[in-house]
């Protein structure tokens, strides 16, 4: 069990794929100063346009797994078959040390952890789509995935879905700017502004 935060908070948004949950954070992190985004760690290749450092920490599944083995992460998952994610200890400290809040835009398994880990210093927000049928639709329409991988991602999405009750705050994202407008009185709630 990890300490209580010695400073700062985290504020965890959590979601299937494709619910909108990066869109949320992003807006967020424009809109709050006193937020800065925890950068995690991934297997997975980069997508175009993305670097390492800053949408993701890129590392080789060897590397993945030394860091897990000297006790490196706050949480991590195997994801999808060989394709691991987490979160370093040492992005949640980079973070704390510069005195501001941690913002997850992150995985439904690792979120729990998180919020295991922190009951008092974190508030966990799932973010749903309006249905699970768009939410697959949503998946589609990215064409970012071949049909194997996209099976896999709707089969996790579904299960992932089910997860909606162990976090503080459901945050259903049917309009985007009312979606936006609720996340952002979620974060004036939680850091108290």
């Amino acid at each position: 069990m990890s300490p209580e935060p010695p400073h700062g908070k985290l504020l965890i948004f959590t979601a299937p794929s494709g619910a909108g949950k990066t869109t949320l954070v992003r807006h967020l992190l424009k809109k709050f100063g006193e937020l800065a985004f925890s950068v995690s760690a991934t297997t997975r290749p980069p997508r175009p346009g993305e670097r390492d450092g800053v949408d993701y920490y890129f590392l080789s599944p060897e590397e993945f797994l030394a860091k897990v083995a000297r006790g490196e992460f706050v949480e991590y998952e195997e994801v999808y078959p060989g394709r691991f994610y987490g979160t370093l200890h040492s992005e949640v400290r980079r973070i704390w040390d510069a005195g501001r809040t941690v913002v997850f835009d992150i995985e439904v398994k690792g979120a729990t952890t998180i919020k295991r880990q922190y009951p008092q210093g974190s508030l966990a927000v799932f973010v749903a789509p309006p249905s699970q049928e768009i939410l697959f639709q949503r998946l589609r329409d990215r064409s970012t995935e071949d049909s194997e991988s996209l099976r896999v991602r709707i089969a996790r999405a579904a299960e992932e879905l089910l997860y909606a009750d162990r976090f503080d705050r459901v945050l259903v994202n049917d309009d985007l700017q009312a979606a936006l407008a609720e996340a952002e009185l979620i974060a004036r709630e939680f850091l108290d502004i």
